[in-house]
């Protein structure tokens, strides 16, 4: 698998869970990418002082793993009205500081659950926290940034734009490096695409069709969160 590694490269960009299981092992600093909503959801949250535990399953394990934890769940339904948190970012704009919150979801939450035991150190970026993402990251050699990607009805992986331009403005501001092809095609097209051209890409449209376009707005506020999001044993909190 070596010539699919970007092993010749300082910043490597790769896309969903075959990245963290195949690549992750030769790297200093792994940055998930899962605008919307993981990345968008742990910046919030974790920029108000919650720690964030991610967890790959949406089924009663979730509740299980919170109450070892002395956790709070949030529903694997997104939702931005009644009691509790969901993966609606709004669902957590007022999320008290110190609040144990246990996030399922199959898609960015599932690549940090995956990528806690490879030594690396492991962080979760998005727009929201696009610059103190890649300032946080400087420090380190050998950087792969994963792409989450959404999913089709089958449950395979469907690439997502939002996350390609996401990753791509990450890579973009690691300047001083040797990326690989493949993360300076999404430099690129971060530089080339305006991040709010995205409110017409398709998991923008889909959001705002089932009314979830405040969640939206959220997402693609670039830099709105001064800090970068940093996996700390089993949680994300803010550094």
């Amino acid at each position: 698998m070596s010539f699919f590694s970007q092993q010749p490269f300082d910043i490597r960009l790769e896309w969903g869970s075959h990245a963290v299981e195949l690549l992750a092992q030769d790297v200093d600093c792994i940055i998930i990418v899962d605008v919307m909503s993981f990345s968008s959801c742990v910046s919030l949250a974790a920029g108000r002082g919650a720690k964030i535990y991610p967890y790959p399953w949406k089924d009663t394990s979730a509740e299980a793993y919170a109450d070892r934890l002395g956790a709070v769940t949030a529903s694997g339904t997104r939702r931005f009205a009644g009691q509790g948190y969901s993966l609606s970012p709004a669902s957590l704009a007022n999320i008290a500081p110190g609040t144990k919150l246990v996030l399922p979801s199959p898609n960015g939450s599932a690549l940090a659950f995956s990528a806690r035991d490879s030594g690396a150190a492991v962080f979760c970026g998005g727009l929201r926290n696009l610059s103190a993402t890649a300032a946080s990251c400087k420090a380190y050699s050998r950087i792969l940034v994963v792409a989450g990607g959404e999913r089709w009805p089958d449950g395979s992986l469907r690439p997502a734009l939002e996350d390609w331009l996401a990753a791509g403005g990450i890579v973009s501001l690691l300047s001083g490096r040797t990326p690989s092809p493949e993360a300076q095609a999404a430099a690129a097209a971060y530089r080339a695409l305006e991040p709010s051209a995205l409110r017409q890409c398709s998991s923008a449209r889909e959001l705002i069709e089932r009314g979830f376009s405040a969640d939206v707005d959220l997402c693609l506020a670039v830099d709105a969160d001064e800090s970068a999001c940093r996996l700390r044993g089993d949680h994300f909190i803010r550094v």
